[in-house]
């Protein structure tokens, strides 16, 4: 297996078994030159809970504010969550219950096929010190109990960003929901969300309240452009923004392939085109690696660290504002950052994102996304560039000879600049079962999330405005640029 720590510092060309260099140029300001610049949410990297789950997540999992917190030190914004999935159509409010979620299941790794949630589900939410985005029942087509818990919501959550009228609606024949029966399709679908959104927002006499979509096909079919057709003024003016789901899957080598994130990324273009004409947002409101609570194979190595970086970074750009990556049952749950005891590698990718992101105004990719390597660059509220973001998503799995690309960068300035190195024993990887990942030297403890380790920076020199850096194949370095 390749040496893990101890690199040495990659400032020279030449290395044997280093490829021919790709070259990517920093543009000495935002908005110049022959690239697409992208604006940067406050927080752009975010959570998505499960609605039954939520509770659970702050009451009984110690990590989860520490988690939180890391990437809130890194932007000074405590990243923003959702509360919501398949267990928000099958929850209805009561307001004479004291607790926060009540329920029962044969199995504690199972999901409640129903639930009731009292007033307190609020309390907590309320207690969060980011925007939370509420997910609340349609399926039942209970429309008044879904007022009463919208009210109870608005009331209640001062933090509220915006609520959601039903969870993948596409999926309510095959789940039994009422309110699919008889027929049901995108266009009966766009009706029902669009009276919905009627009848809450005037309830609670307020506007731009309401995210809406939240479908997992593939667009254009149940997207956002769809819906956004089927919308006159009465409807758009309770609407918030517009969110999606998206699970790409595959394996390790499909799911952290820098062009197939790009790929994937583009089927959603029209979709944002189309939210964005309406001078609204357009996010993922969940999504993360494998559906279905993520796969064993797949959703917790350090492959899918570097998936969960390049595919929020990749998002960003493509004028996607804010990735709400799932969080499902506690202890049931491949693709989650964190858990009750350990920690999951894809938490390391999200981190380095956030690092990148942070205090950042906008972002450009300097690459075509058709290769395996990817360079971003983020700029500061004055256009001046802040950091770079290298990424080489050769594949390696831990044995034999692990590859090396070198990345030339010109247009820089000084005589050194600083890097932190995202890495891991291989893509296949898991710090639950002792894999070693790091960035910049530094870890977070399984249990609590608290960062340990001294952190590391490697150096490179600039000598004419240029600097070479060898990355491993599965390992990414971000630079900063000032």
């Amino acid at each position: 297996m390749a040496p893990f720590f101890g690199h040495v510092i990659a400032a020279l060309a030449g290395v044997a078994s280093t490829a021919s260099a790709v070259t990517f140029t920093i543009p000495s300001q935002a908005h110049t030159g022959n690239y697409k610049y992208a604006p940067v949410d406050p927080a752009p990297v975010g959570v998505s809970f499960e609605f039954f789950a939520f509770p659970s997540y702050f009451t009984n999992v110690t990590g989860t504010t520490q988690c939180l917190s890391n990437w809130k030190d890194l932007t000074g914004v405590w990243p923003p969550i959702r509360i919501g999935g398949t267990t928000q159509d099958r929850a209805q409010y009561d307001a004479t219950t004291a607790a926060y979620v009540v329920y029962t299941v044969s199995n504690a790794a199972d999901a409640p096929t129903s639930l009731t949630f009292g007033s307190s589900f609020m309390t907590l939410a309320a207690q969060y010190g980011g925007s939370v985005v509420v997910g609340l029942n349609r399926g039942k087509n209970n429309i008044q109990n879904t007022i009463n818990a919208a009210k109870a919501t608005v009331g209640g959550v001062k933090n509220l960003l915006a609520i959601e009228l039903g969870n993948e609606p596409e999926y309510y024949p095959s789940n039994g929901q009422p309110i699919a029966a008889g027929s049901w399709s995108p266009s009966i679908d766009a009706a029902s969300q669009n009276n919905w959104a009627i009848s809450v927002g005037s309830a609670l006499n307020k506007r731009d309240i309401i995210q809406a979509g939240n479908s997992n096909d593939s667009p254009p079919k149940w997207g956002a452009a769809e819906l956004i057709a089927t919308q006159n003024a009465t409807v758009k003016q309770y609407i918030h923004n517009y969110a999606h789901h998206n699970y790409p899957g595959g394996t390790i080598t499909s799911l952290m392939s820098h062009s197939r994130i790009s790929s994937n990324l583009h089927i959603f273009d029209a979709d944002v085109a189309a939210a964005l004409r309406e001078g609204k947002q357009y996010v993922f409101g969940e999504t993360n690696s494998v559906s279905g609570g993520g796969a064993a194979a797949v959703s917790p190595s350090f492959g899918a660290a570097l998936w969960t970086m390049d595919y929020v970074l990749r998002a960003t750009y493509s004028n996607i504002s804010r990735t709400y990556f799932h969080h499902g049952t506690v202890g049931n749950c491949q693709y989650c950052f964190w858990g009750r005891y350990s920690m999951g590698a894809p938490y390391y990718g999200a981190y380095a994102a956030t690092a990148f992101m942070a205090n950042a105004a906008s972002l450009t990719a300097l690459d075509d996304g058709t290769s395996n390597y990817a360079a971003y660059v983020t700029f500061d509220s004055a256009g001046t560039p802040l950091r770079a973001l290298l990424y080489n998503s050769d594949y390696y799995a831990g044995s034999g000879t692990r590859s090396t690309q070198s990345f030339e960068l010109r247009g820089l300035t000084g005589t050194s600049i600083r890097a932190k190195r995202l890495t891991g024993d291989s893509a296949v990887a898991r710090v639950d079962q002792g894999g070693k990942v790091a960035f910049g030297g530094q870890t977070f403890t399984d249990g609590d999330c608290k960062i340990s380790g001294s952190e590391t920076f490697e150096t490179l020199t600039v000598s004419g405005g240029q600097a070479t850096v060898s990355i491993k194949a599965s390992e990414a370095l971000l630079v900063y640029l000032k």
